[in-house]
């Protein structure tokens, strides 16, 4: 079976639904987690690692908008809302600190211009849990994802500039 990842509120290519858009920053959304789901994990998964990234953003190395790590092998969904504090993140799981400085969703909030893609990845892992605390780093995160990944499955989604 292929590692896939979906969303009740998007597929790929879409425009990002406000829902899932930032309440700053120039943007009027609601700021939610959308919800996710996966199937086909590789044999061997002992754990995910949900990320939201925009490689577009004019930083010079992108935007980490939501890291979740320790999620454990059996579950394969999280609720709309569950990285906006609104419940649903399984027992175990942690949230990172994202290019926004806290932990917790950070949703779209390009600067006026340009579409921007917000690739939603979710990672196999072949480890029970990284040894992260929520100060870490998205780039820590990312090393050690690579590290110990056996497959990932990924939905991007747009937004900013004609794609409102």
């Amino acid at each position: 079976m292929t590692f896939v990842l979906e969303s009740p509120a998007f597929v790929t290519g879409d425009v990002l639904p406000q829902a899932q858009v930032y309440d700053g920053m120039g943007q009027t959304g609601a700021n939610l987690s959308p919800a996710l789901t996966w199937k086909g994990a590789p044999e061997g998964t002992r754990s995910f690692v949900v990320t939201v990234y925009d490689p577009d953003a004019p930083t010079g190395s992108g935007w980490w908008h939501w890291v979740v790590v320790n999620i454990p092998p059996q579950v394969t969904a999280l609720p709309e809302g569950a990285g906006s504090g609104k419940g649903g993140l399984p027992e175990g799981a942690l949230q990172i600190r994202t290019d926004f400085g806290v932990p917790g969703y950070g949703g779209a909030a390009p600067p006026p211009g340009r579409v921007h893609r917000y690739i939603f990845t979710v990672y196999a892992l072949d480890v029970p849990a990284l040894d992260v605390g929520a100060d870490a780093s998205p780039a820590m995160v990312g090393f050690m994802v690579h590290h110990h990944q056996l497959g990932a499955a990924s939905l991007t989604a747009l937004y900013g500039g004609s794609a409102k």
